[in-house]
């Protein structure tokens, strides 16, 4: 089945009790991030998709035309500490072989942006949700097996559906990420012979926004085909499967549900007190003149 046909077949997994603000569930991008030196970057692309246990994150500094070794992206595990009211991740596979963003983010909601500031005050980021009420899907990756060997590979990535947008990770296999696991910059170990330009780029995030087709991707050449392409199957044992080639090997990829909820309300307003109501309404001919809802 197509994935049209996939979305129409899948079950409902209910959300039920998230540990985190609900405000972080969809789809983000960063409109900016602001540094302590005063420096603040409007310009990179940067998403961020949240499903119920792991994110999607995509990092382009050079924008579409990002050298290899200066893409950014990966899969994680969703951690959240309600004392400190703090998100962090466990990222075992990343597209980089070291951890950039080590810190926690502290979070802060206000309308439809979500404000992340470094504990160690090293910047602020200011993210907006993208999604609009729609579908919510979490898929997480975990299994490659390749058709002509019947082999087996351990893989981590995932497929979030936030509303109208998309986001897809899948890491390398595992040689070449045990291989890149002791090298200190993708750089060395392209200098030094661990691994080929080819492997390393076997490492993709990509996102699709307002539609099927890849806006962002950490792989130039796979820009503004279909994200998802392949043959799907929903299994008895409630796992996806899909049939498809990558880089000419036919194989099978295998996600479990992490959520699906088919009709999703993605937060995009925060309360105020009656008397901050009571301003804004007051207030509304000259607050909202030049006003409008930036995403």
């Amino acid at each position: 089945m197509k994935v049209a046909d996939l979305l129409a077949a899948l079950p409902p997994r209910p959300l039920g009790a998230v540990p985190f603000p609900r405000h972080l569930l969809g789809a983000f991008r960063r409109k900016s991030i602001t540094f302590c030196t005063g420096l603040t970057d409007e310009v990179t692309p940067v998403y961020w998709f949240q499903s119920r246990s792991f994110t999607l994150d995509l990092r382009l500094p050079g924008l579409d035309d990002t050298a290899l070794t200066h893409r950014q992206g990966w899969v994680g595990d969703t951690l959240w500490d309600a004392q400190r009211g703090e998100m962090s991740w466990s990222v075992a596979r990343s597209y980089q072989p070291r951890n950039q963003w080590p810190e926690p983010a502290r979070l802060a909601f206000i309308g439809n942006s979500v404000l992340e500031f470094a504990p160690s005050g090293a910047y602020v980021e200011d993210w907006r949700q993208l999604a609009a009420p729609g579908r919510l899907l979490g898929l997480r990756l975990h299994l490659l097996r390749e058709h002509a060997t019947g082999t087996d590979h351990a893989m981590d990535g995932g497929l979030i559906v936030a509303g109208a947008h998309m986001a897809l990770a899948r890491s390398r296999l595992p040689a070449i990420d045990a291989a890149l696991s002791s090298t200190p910059s993708l750089d060395h170990a392209l200098a030094q012979g661990i691994a080929s330009a080819a492997q390393i780029a076997s490492y993709e995030v990509s996102v699709a926004l307002d539609g099927a087709h890849i806006t962002h991707t950490t792989i130039p050449a796979r820009h503004g085909a279909l994200l998802l392409h392949g043959d799907f199957a929903l299994q008895v044992d409630g796992q996806v499967h899909q049939h498809c080639t990558i880089d000419g090997m036919a194989c099978t990829l295998a996600y479990t549900i992490d959520v699906h909820e088919p009709d999703f309300a993605f937060a995009t307003q925060t309360p105020t007190t009656p008397e901050g109501q009571a301003w804004l309404e007051a207030e509304r001919g000259h607050l909202e003149r030049n006003a409008r809802v930036l995403r």
